[in-house]
Formats: structure tokens, sequence, C-alpha cells
């Protein structure tokens, strides 16, 4: 007791001492367009101290009163200086110009320099816009999932797959957001592209460690993705044509400086073509993806603003009226960002979010409509507190509600098949959270923080009670209905610490320590997620995930801070990990807890990382080493296997250079171990049948992976009209993935000689040869 009184009154001592100091506070934009910037550097000379933007573009800086000299600063910008008399709290906007306005860097990357040395933050990068948009890419889709799967500690699923596993998570292991809305499948095609379309995103980040605590719910890792909110300033369309599908952005001020909007659509059109065949399966096939993204921002006064966004994004494939399948996302957003004070910053988010799925086929004996989805419906509060310059204090709390839908199957009078209702369930997910950054001196920063999460089920729902004496099949015991309360519940501390000792000006050491717990689960039977898999929570029979991480790493900068090098190495220890028994039946099964195993799994390994960010030649090259290896006693007769994502070398390389103004070149590699896999190494009789004997679980591998692709931009002369601002800029790409023409197994499956049918050979299966792309991007100004 005593403590705590000391703490109470230490705190209130610190905070009375900074009455006297002042504070100037604003937002920070792009000169052009009026879109927030995030990451802004607002750098007072005398202090040698100052302040970032927020990911709302607004900054709070207080320091003792007096006259200063202020510089604005963000890549890609032209910096800005300003010296203010701080007598008094003032609220001041800087908006800045960009050093280059070509079509290819108006979205620019936007981060100090050396913030990969000075600030606490590890194990997180930030992927500009920009760049991405000028690596290679598959079929000319630019795409920012595949694009992370080229960094350190982030690992592909597989040939074309937007699946990526994080320091040997799972990829049901990682939170996607965007504008705060959970993505739960990122993917079109079965995975060879992503949802995200590139003219409608503002800025890309991921978390592999060091998560901050007000984000929770996934055991590995958060991918947050913010859009853009629409230019205030002027018209502008953006777009482009390329070889699977067109764009279109529209931005427009609807009240100049207060009012903005953004609309972003996006379609394939492999079906415009299918008329022209002469097969009538095909003629009569629709195969197509469409996104469509929209943002609307309104800032009522300098204190108040208030956001609306929302995506909408689904596959459709129709074979006739024989077969059909859809999935897709819905996301929407609605935010309210307030100031209670030049210091005191907040945002109230109500979300929406649903994923749904289905299969089909509408006329015939076999006719059937089979559906299923998910959906959240959440609200959140949380609150910055910019206490000092040095001293910054965030707080929260938020609410989710889960609604199961694992499947129905409805069919007509005249279908053979049988219909079908999985009972669906309910859960609510609450959390609250605080977080503390504090610079301590010049070489030491500390940012801790505590996050507390709870998980009820409840509701109408059905729960299945097994008897688990044998491994191989659990044995229903008996069946639990409840028509209403709350029936289970999980709650638990999620710690979160980073720590930066700075040697000098060019180099430091940080290590962080976070625990996570996952509270939702995937089920899927595969090595990469597709559409098909469905997610259902813990409960009475299965236990929340759970996770303990800690990295260390050493930063060191060359070259004035234009060339970053990292090393970080980390351990984490999962519990509660699931896994599927062998020939486990996950399709529309009622009683598909019975089918889980759990037991714990390990990871560790080293990311090594060489950067360069500014200049004609940019890029990077990482290498990781990793292990994952799981150990769940009804599985592999209890001894520890790898992971179906094991592969322990990654490496890539990514490069760009401008030979000039108009012209780029991009090109990147990659190569990986095979991943594990489960083959048959024999074969005995038994029952008068041939049964294949397989090996350990996971105790075979693929053949390496390896991969070149490349890239050439051409940026068309600007061309304006009668000398007037408005302008239209272009660019050609052509892209060439896997150059080499590198066969990379997707699969290997075992089938008998058709000549000697007791022999078995195996067969490989690839996706992609070498395949060639092009594709025109515009812009109107």
């Amino acid at each position: 007791m005593k403590k705590t009184l000391l703490h109470v009154f230490l705190l209130f001592f610190v905070i009375s001492g900074f009455a006297q100091n002042q504070t100037f506070s604003g937002y920070i934009k792009d000169d052009n367009t009026g879109e927030e910037l995030i990451g802004a550097t607002v750098y007072i000379k005398e202090l040698k101290t100052g302040g970032v933007s927020n990911i709302y573009g607004f900054y709070s800086v207080t320091v003792r009163g007096g006259s200063y000299s202020v510089i604005i600063s963000f890549m890609g910008y032209d910096s800005q200086a300003k010296t203010i008399d701080l007598n008094k709290d003032i609220s001041m906007d800087f908006s800045l110009k960009p050093s280059d306005t070509h079509i290819e860097e108006v979205n620019v990357e936007g981060e100090r320099l050396d913030k990969n040395i000075s600030s606490t933050e590890m194990s997180t990068i930030k992927l500009p816009i920009a760049k991405i948009k000028k690596m290679p890419s598959l079929m000319g889709e630019v795409d920012i999932i595949k694009s992370i799967q080229l960094l350190p500690g982030v690992q592909s699923s597989g040939e074309g797959s937007s699946g990526f596993h994080v320091r040997g998570g799972g990829a049901d292991q990682n939170l996607i957001l965007l504008d705060d809305a959970t993505v739960y499948s990122s993917s079109h095609l079965f995975g060879f592209f992503s949802v995200f379309n590139q003219d409608a995103v503002k800025d890309v980040q991921i978390f592999k460690g060091g998560i901050p605590a007000q984000y929770g719910g996934r055991l590995s890792s958060l991918l947050d993705i913010r859009m853009k909110e629409g230019n205030s300033k002027n018209i502008t369309a953006t777009g482009g044509i390329g070889i699977v599908s067109s764009r279109l952005t529209l931005e427009a001020p609807i009240v100049k400086d207060k009012v903005s909007f953004i609309v972003s659509g996006r379609r394939s059109y492999f079906d415009l073509f299918f008329p022209f065949m002469s097969n009538p399966a095909v003629k009569d096939a629709e195969i197509y993806f469409y996104d469509l993204n929209g943002k609307i921002n309104y800032k009522i006064n300098n204190n108040n603003r208030i956001f609306l966004s929302g995506y909408s994004g689904d596959d459709i494939m129709k074979f006739s009226k024989l077969f059909e399948t859809n999935y897709g996302n819905k996301t929407f957003t609605a935010r309210y960002n307030h100031l209670f004070s030049s210091r005191l910053f907040s945002n109230l988010t109500m979300i929406y979010s649903d994923f749904k799925y289905g299969l089909g086929a509408s006329e015939g004996s076999m006719a059937f409509d089979w559906i299923s989805n998910i959906i959240d419906i959440s609200v959140k509060n949380d609150y910055t507190w910019y206490i000092t310059t040095n001293n910054t204090l965030s707080f929260g709390a938020g609410l989710i509600r889960h609604e199961f839908l694992p499947g129905s199957i409805t069919v007509p009078d005249e279908s053979l098949l049988n219909g079908l209702e999985m009972p669906g369930s309910f859960a609510l997910d609450y959390y609250g959270f605080i977080d503390h950054s504090i610079n301590m001196g010049d070489k030491i920063s500390l940012r801790y923080g505590l996050r507390f999460s709870a998980f009820q089920n409840y509701g109408e729902s059905t729960f299945y009670e097994f008897d688990k004496s044998n491994p191989t099949e659990y044995i229903v015991t008996d069946t639990l209905e409840y028509n209403s309360g709350i029936i289970n519940t999980y709650s638990g501390l999620e710690p979160r610490i980073n720590i930066k000792y700075q040697i000098n000006a060019s180099s430091s050491i940080k290590a962080n320590y976070n625990r996570t717990m996952q509270y939702l689960h995937l089920a899927n039977n595969s090595n990469s997620p597709t559409p098909y898999d469905f997610w259902f929570p813990s409960s009475k029979n299965i236990k929340p995930q759970k996770a303990d991480q800690g990295v260390i790493g050493y930063f060191q900068n060359f070259l004035d801070n234009k060339l970053e090098t990292s090393v970080e190495v980390f351990y984490k220890k999962m519990y509660n990990v699931i896994d599927f028994r062998d020939h486990a039946q996950i399709f529309l099964n009622e009683q598909l807890e019975g089918e889980v195993r759990v037991g714990d799994a390990h990871s560790y390994g080293a990311e090594f990382l060489i950067r360069k960010q500014k200049g004609k030649f940019t890029g990077w090259i990482s290498y990781t080493y990793t292990k994952t290896l799981r150990k769940i006693p009804e599985i592999n007769g209890g001894k520890e296997y790898p992971a179906p994502y094991d592969r322990p070398h990654d490496f890539a390389i990514v490069l760009s250079y401008d030979i000039s103004k108009r012209l780029n070149v991009s090109a990147n590699w990659v190569y990986s171990t095979g991943s594990p896999r489960t083959f048959p190494t024999g074969r005995h009789e038994f029952n008068g049948m041939i049964v294949p004997v397989y090996s350990d679980r996971n105790s075979i591998r693929l053949p390496d992976y390896h991969r070149a692709d490349i890239s050439v931009t051409y940026n068309f002369k600007d061309k304006k009209n009668n000398g007037e601002k408005k302008k239209f800029q272009s660019s050609l790409n052509f892209s060439i993935y896997n150059f080499y023409n590198r066969h990379n197994a997707y699969s290997i499956v075992f089938t008998s000689d058709e000549l000697t049918p007791n022999e078995m050979y195996a067969e490989k299966t690839y996706l992609f040869p070498i395949f060639p792309s092009i594709t025109y991007n515009f812009k109107f100004l």
C-alpha cells in the first residue's frame, strides 16, 4: 500500500512539474492533396528534441516556453523551417510540398532516416507504397502482401499464395487490419493476388514483435494498412490497365480543405473473353474478382473530425449452372477524432467486418447452395496523452461481438442431396490497455504496456464432450445445449515492453518482450490458407492460444544514415497450439472440436537486414534463419515435428535503380528451404488392399524454392493543358515473373504406374513458368 501511494505521489509530482511548460500542436499535411502525413518529424534545433505525427497526422510537442527554430520534415518532401515564440499553448498546422511530384513519387515513405536507431521500435517495418509499386509483380498486379513476404522474418505460404508466416507462426496468427477493420481473407483467386488496391492505400506497416498494447487477438504479427483520405485540394483520377485487371481511383474535395472523398475500384476481366470461346461450358462461364474502396473525411473544426471508410470485394466463379463459388470481405469503419486539449487526443471507432463464402450448383439432381461466414461488430475508444515531448501515455478499451456461421446447405426439392444446418455460435471479446513511452535521457528509451483481454462464449450454442482415451479418434460422450447466457470465459494479461539503448548517433541496441493471446482459430488441413477454411472460437474444449516472444537486436547505420543494417535474434514459445489429427474431417463437421489436437510449439531464429531507402539506388538484402517445432501428444507418436511452414533458410534481394527521372529498373531474387510434407514411404497389404505407409509428420521436404523477377518502368513526359496547373502523368511497367523459368514444386503426388500398377512414382505440379506482363498507369492532376 505504501509503495502504491508513493507511486501516485511521484506521478503527481512529475506531472505538476510540467505545468509551466507550453505546447504547440497541429496536423502535418501534403500540400498538394491535403492528406495527413504519418510519421512526419517536428524537430526543435535548440533543444535537439521534438515529436512525430501519429497515424492521423497529429503532432504535439511540449517544452519550456521560449523562442525556438522548428524544422518540419518528411522523407520525399521539402523540409519547412519556422521560428515560433512559445509563450502560450498554440495550434499550428504545416503543409509540406513533395520534393518530386512525379507520379511514382507522390506517395512517399516518410520517416526520419535514423528512426531505426533512435526509436524504441524493433521488429517493425514500414513499406512505402511508392517502393511497392516499382517491384516486379505477378501478371502486373502490384501486391502488398507479396511485398511483405520479401521482408526478414516473413515467409510465403507457398507459390502464388497471399498467406504469410511470421517467426514460426501460422497464417491465421496474423492480424490484418484495413482502417482498423479485420480482414479475414486477404486473397483473390485462391491466393494469387491480395485484396488491397495500391491506389487506395496510404500506409503499410508490419509488426513482427513489440506489438503495441492496443492491438491483440493474434499470436504472431500485426499488418496495419491505412487507406487514403481523399484529396481535399483538387480533383484527381488515378488508374491502370493490365493484362489481368484494370483499376480507377477518384479523389476530390466536396468542400475544399474541409470535406473530401476517395472512391477506388478494381476488376479483373478473364470472363470478358469467354463469349468468344467455342466450348459452351467455357462460353457461359464467369470468373472474375473485384474490389471497391471508399472513404469520406469531414473536418468539422480543428478539434473534431469524422472518417467513414468501407471496403467490399468478391471472387465470383460460375461454370454454367453446374458449379459456382463466391467469397469475399466487407468492412466498414466509422471514426471520430477529438482533441480535448493540445495534449489529449482521442479516437472513438465503430467497426463492421464480414467474411462470407459459398459453393453451389443451381440446377440438376445435385443442386445445392452452401453458405458460411463470420461477422464482427466492434467499438473501441482510445486516448493519447502527450504529457511532455519525452513522455506519452496511451490507454483505451474495446469490445468485439463475433458471430460464427460455419455452414448451411439448402437444397431444392428436385435435388437428391440432403440439407444441413451447422450450429452457429456467438462470442464477446473485451480488452483494455495502457501503454507508456518515455525517453530517459539521450541514451535510454522505454515503451511498456499492459493489455487485459477476456473472451466469452454466449447465447444459443451446442457443445460436445469427448472421451479422449483413444488419441486417434475422440468419441462423443455427451451433448450440451445452451439457450442463452454466458457459457464459458477465458481471460489473461498481455504485458509488452520495448527498450532501447543508443550507443551513439549511428548505432543502438534494442530488446523487447511481448505476450499475445489468440481466441479465434482457423480450421485448415492444408499448408496455406484457402477461402474455404473457416474460423471457430475458443470454447469449453479449445483453450486460447498463447505466446511469449523475446527479441534482442543490434542496429547500425552507415553513410550518414543512408544505409541501414540490423540483426535481430528471437525466441518464441507457443502454448495450446492446435493441429488436426491424421485424416481429419474438417469440412461440414458438427463435431469439429473432436478433430483438434492441442500441444505446444516453439520457434527461434535470427534475421539480418541491409537496407538503403534514399537515392537512385534503393532496396534491401535480407536473410532469415528460423526453426519451428511442434510437440502434440496425440500426433506423430508424441514426438516433436516441424510445423508445416518450417523453412529454416530464407533469403531475399530486392533492388531498384532510377536510371533517370523517367526510367526505373527493379529486380528481386528469393530463395527458401523447401516446405516439410508427410509422404508415403512404402506400402503393405491389409485385408486384401494395398495401403500406403507414411513418413513421420512433416519429415520430408519439397525441393528448395528460388525465383528471380525483373521489371522496367518508363515514365512518360507530363502533359499540361495550355500552361494550366492541371496535368496528365503516365507510365508503362513491363515485368517478368520467374525470369529464369524455375519450375518450383507446388505439390507432389504419388500415383501408380499404368503399365506396372504395383510401382509408384512421384509427380510434381508447378504453377508458373516464366510469365511476362505489361501495365499502363495514369494520373490526372
